[in-house]
């Protein structure tokens, strides 16, 4: 029985399994005793992979925390930037599995209304194990979002997930005629920018240990910010 003035400690034993990498340099958005908040940049894997064995996120961590096993709570595609949430240890990843609210920016080609809602199934191409598609008997996924800004060849939107399917703006985007800049997986065309133009620039979660709610904001980088400034200044919509 547990009683008042009593001290529990949990002794959450931990191995690291990724090779550090102290050349990186990621900001820090956020950091407790539970988690750290990364401002990842465009172009940057989370996790190793056969041709990236040492220049991801991951490594980064295993440099920074030595005795910490690597646990993203939110994956990020390589070349989508902002802010990736990784947990201490395997309690506070529990608790923030799932719990995540996670604001989106993407610029997309051509004009969108001022808002609106995409709800189409996501199902993976046939021939790929990478690329997604739209079809009717993929799982259902919902998309929401609002315009911010647009200029003569781009609209700028706010973009909030019902679901979370891999790809998902992208594939939607695309499905409604207004694939992100620089997506060229999706028919996104690169003149202007070299990567997908996304970016998680908002998440909000209860903090593990005190339950209070944490919000962390990322700035939109130099890179999607330049599709819509015209004399350093912003269009608006």
């Amino acid at each position: 029985m547990v009683e008042k003035g009593d001290v529990i400690v949990l002794a959450l034993e931990d191995d690291s399994f990724l090779e550090p990498n102290g050349s990186l340099n990621v900001p820090i958005a956020f950091e407790n005793d539970s988690l750290v908040v990364f401002d990842k940049p465009g172009g940057m894997p989370v996790h190793p992979s056969i041709k990236h064995q040492g220049d991801t996120l991951g490594n980064y961590f295993a440099h920074l925390y030595p005795q910490l096993t690597f646990r993203a709570v939110n994956r990020l595609d390589r070349d989508t930037s902002g802010l990736c949430i990784i947990a201490k240890d395997a309690l506070a990843a529990k608790l923030l599995q799932g719990s995540c609210e996670k604001v989106y920016y993407a610029a997309v080609q051509g004009l969108i209304p001022d808002s609106g809602t995409i709800d189409a199934p996501i199902a993976r191409e046939r021939e790929s194990i990478i690329v997604r598609c739209v079809r009717e008997d993929g799982q259902r996924a919902v998309t929401h979002y609002k315009r911010l800004l647009c200029s003569d060849k781009y609209s700028l939107a706010e973009v909030h997930l019902e679901t979370g399917r891999t790809h998902q703006i992208r594939v939607h985007f695309a499905h409604i005629g207004a694939p992100l800049a620089g997506d060229d997986l999706y028919g996104g065309l690169r003149d202007d920018i070299t990567r997908q133009a996304l970016h998680c620039g908002s998440l909000s979660f209860s903090d593990p240990l005190t339950g209070r709610l944490i919000t962390v904001s990322s700035e939109l980088p130099g890179d999607i910010k330049a599709l819509f400034s015209t004399g350093g200044k912003l269009w608006k919509k």
